[in-house]
């Protein structure tokens, strides 16, 4: 080997050695160190109870009547059932409104505003109604905003009971859900039970 060629040698491995280093330099460099992040956390689920929560907040829309002063009524309150059906509700992405499915579900009666929501399946609907004596209006729903449906009510033993006169709201279903079953009164029996919250609570009442 000649010393042209030992030369050329030398200067290849220098440059080697010097691109190495420049690497290993760039890769080990304080702050430049490869790092673990942790996983981003899991976006927050609404819960049910923050979803009634919210529901509790909007009012209803006058579709097709004027809402009514939003003065109380003998039927205020928060009511719930639980309705008994050992299938799961059937995924679909357009259910039908107001179809009894299992589980509990919630009713808001608040001065002339109501509401409904089902825990299981997320639903839930607003509307108005007036009361007259013993039967109560329904309107201004969304699901059938140019329907009004009539029902007879009672209220005793904690318990409401409605009775459809005429209601042809999402093809009778909203009368079918509304009466099925009577609706628990979340509200304490007497003021000594509201004062010491000792009273054997529907299920769902928060």
């Amino acid at each position: 080997m000649t010393l042209r060629q030992d030369r050329t040698r030398f200067t290849r491995l220098a440059w080697l050695a010097v691109v190495i280093a420049v690497l290993g330099a760039a890769c080990f460099a304080p702050g430049r160190a490869l790092r673990h992040e942790p996983p981003a956390p899991p976006a927050a689920t609404a819960t049910p109870s923050d979803k009634w929560a919210e529901l509790l907040l909007h009012t209803a829309y006058p579709y097709s009547t004027p809402l009514p002063p939003p003065t109380p009524t003998a039927m205020d309150g928060t009511y719930t059932k639980f309705e008994l059906k050992e299938e799961p509700p059937v995924h679909c992405l357009r259910c039908p409104d107001y179809a009894p499915e299992g589980g509990l579900w919630k009713l808001n009666l608040d001065r002339g505003v109501f509401r409904i929501y089902h825990t299981v399946t997320g639903w839930r609907n607003i509307g108005s109604y007036t009361v007259a004596g013993d039967q109560v209006t329904l309107a201004n729903d969304p699901v059938c905003p140019n329907v009004t449906g009539r029902y007879t009510w009672e209220l005793a033993e904690g318990q409401l009971i409605m009775r459809v006169i005429e209601d042809e709201c999402a093809i009778r279903l909203r009368a079918m859900n509304l009466t099925n079953l009577p609706w628990l009164s979340c509200r304490p029996p007497n003021r000594e039970a509201a004062v010491t919250d000792h009273w054997s609570k529907p299920a769902g009442c928060d």
